[in-house]
């Protein structure tokens, strides 16, 4: 198998309350940024074989040296994201094409990840590549714990109840044969129109092909709030202990 992956790493941490420009990817974890967890995940999955990071101008240069002397030799281009995260998918997105026209391979399959998911596991990423590739895209989610409602035509009154057994937190890495999400990229960009993942955009120009579901377990989060540091710290030192 051959897959890219691209990781969206030009979150500031808003919902972090960090101090202006600060980037949660650079947070700690176990003594190591966020990043740098996702990036080994990356690096350690068999069926990857390049990495394209979009982030802040500024961290640029520090995404490129922490790869370097991390040893992750699957990080080939680091490049600045775009006003939202749709754009700076697609500028990887062209950059991967770009290489490609000058002369190296183009990937089967391209997974979309979001930096601040740290604790994907290098078997997961290729177990949703080898889903991407037989059933076009294959998206990873788990079952919602707690009771799910509508908000009402009245904003401060609940609505329905939803069915709980019908719904799925969706995750990342969301996984693409190559030629899908790009095709979806382009059609959304010609018409301005924006979707909060990548697999909604699929689903737009490709409603006649399913998205395959790989169910994970609960580990797979985003870093996003401040109550999910000690979360995350407790995730990582369980995953420490099973290897």
């Amino acid at each position: 198998m051959n897959a890219t992956a691209i990781i969206a790493a030009s979150g500031v941490g808003k919902r972090m309350s960090l101090d202006g420009g600060q980037s949660k990817q650079m947070l700690e974890i176990g003594g190591l940024p966020v990043i740098h967890h996702t990036l080994k995940a990356f690096q350690q999955a068999a069926a990857i074989q390049a990495i394209c990071i979009a982030t802040k101008a500024e961290h640029v240069e520090t995404l490129r040296t922490m790869a370097r002397e991390a040893g992750f030799t699957k990080v080939t281009t680091v490049i600045e994201g775009g006003k939202e995260r749709q754009d700076s998918v697609s500028n990887c997105i062209r950059a991967i094409r770009d290489a490609a026209g000058e002369g190296k391979e183009m990937p089967e399959a391209i997974l979309v990840h979001d930096g601040a998911r740290p604790f994907i596991q290098p078997e997961e990423i290729d177990a949703i590549v080898a889903l991407s590739l037989e059933f076009g895209a294959s998206v990873p989610a788990n079952r919602p714990k707690d009771t799910i409602k509508r908000i009402g035509m009245d904003p401060g009154f609940f609505g329905e109840t939803l069915d709980r057994a019908a719904l799925l937190q969706v995750q990342t890495p969301q996984g693409f044969r190559a030629n899908i999400l790009i095709d979806a990229h382009q059609q959304a960009e010609k018409e301005g129109w924006y979707a909060t993942d990548d697999a909604a955009l699929v689903e737009r120009y490709f409603p006649q092909d399913p998205i395959r579901i790989y169910e994970t377990g609960y580990h797979n989060i985003k870093i996003t709030t401040p109550e999910d540091i000690p979360m995350a710290e407790a995730i990582y030192r369980s995953l420490a202990k099973k290897r």
